[in-house]
């Protein structure tokens, strides 16, 4: 039992961080397509459609993190000096992002800097995550378990790679958000704005999963080794098929169909990461083994999660059945 606790706190951490992406990737969406809404009325609409959920969406990246920190404190203590400054202007994206949710509304007429805010908060926060994201996969300078990089090893060209990649997948998420949640207009910008970043966003994943094996050898001999191979062949081809039916769903103004799809790519990114880095938790030197902190604390905490968790679920799908439904031009919560 005690060797398999790591592996399940390394799947729950993965899970949360997964529903994070998604949850949150939407609402971030949104705001990185704000500038592109023509009018106030059209901002107030993309606004108020992710209104009710967006302060829920980021109860799974506390999880997450806290996960990490009870769970898998050596990890912590390498992942977080190697990204404390992607890290830090990520949470000042997300509070300028929040504090405009609750001021845009009331401050009008003279909202134009809570406009901003939205935006740039939404921007900054995905950029962040991505570089959090590549600077990870890229790898960690670790040194007797400890960090022994600089403090801008982050920014490498992978990362910022990876940065401008979460823009655009974030950006697909919510722009067929909204093909789901609004009528009116915007619906109909929304669903325009859904192509060019569903392709921008395939050749971010190409990009992504060339240049990885290419770096490290590790990855190369994961995907492309002898029997890997024979069954690793199916995740590229699956992505496609889901590219291209994402690609129909927006051409047909499937809402749903096409939402539906983008999670779907998301997580075969996700299922390719882990296949790519499983059982490093700091790559490409600590396992999850390396980093967990003693049985007895892991397990404390697992009985903790496994209560939570179900609470967090049912009050997650009571918001969006609440909420359900297609926001009219004019209606909102706030």
């Amino acid at each position: 039992m005690e060797s398999y606790l790591p592996v399940i706190w390394g799947g729950l951490i993965g899970t949360a961080i997964t529903l994070y992406v998604l949850l949150d990737g939407f609402d971030l969406g949104i705001g990185i397509l704000f500038p592109f809404a023509k009018s106030e009325s059209e901002r107030d609409h993309m606004m108020n459609s992710v209104a009710p959920f967006w302060d829920g969406n980021e109860t799974w990246l506390i999880l997450g993190g806290g996960g990490l920190w009870v769970a898998f404190p050596e990890a912590y203590a390498v992942i977080m000096p190697a990204m404390y400054i992607p890290v830090i202007f990520m949470l000042l994206g997300l509070i300028f992002r929040g504090v405009a949710f609750e001021f845009r509304f009331v401050s009008k007429p003279h909202h134009r800097l809570w406009d901003i805010a939205f935006a740039g908060g939404s921007l900054v926060a995905a950029f962040c995550q991505g570089l959090v994201l590549g600077g990870v996969i890229g790898g960690i300078d670790v040194v007797d378990g400890k960090f022994a990089g600089g403090p801008f090893d982050f920014l490498s060209p992978f990362g910022i790679l990876c940065g401008f990649g979460l823009i655009v997948g974030y950006a697909l998420l919510g722009s067929t958000w909204l093909m789901v949640r609004v009528e009116g207009g915007i619906a109909e910008k929304a669903r325009k704005w859904a192509f060019p970043v569903l392709v921008a966003l395939l050749a971010f994943i190409v990009a992504v999963s060339v240049w990885t094996p290419l770096i490290h050898p590790h990855i190369a001999e994961r995907w492309f080794s002898v029997p890997n191979i024979y069954v690793l062949w199916i995740v590229p081809v699956v992505t496609a098929l889901v590219a291209l039916y994402a690609m129909r769903a927006i051409d047909a103004a499937k809402g749903l169909g096409a939402f539906a799809a983008s999670v779907v790519l998301f997580l075969l990114c996700f299922l390719g990461l882990g296949i790519s880095t499983f059982p490093y938790m700091v790559p490409p030197t600590l396992t999850v083994w390396d980093t967990a902190a003693v049985p007895a604390s892991q397990l404390f905490t697992l009985f903790g999660a496994l209560v939570m968790l179900p609470i967090i679920l049912m009050y997650t799908a009571f918001v969006y059945w609440t909420f359900r439904g297609k926001l009219a031009p004019g209606e909102g919560y706030h």
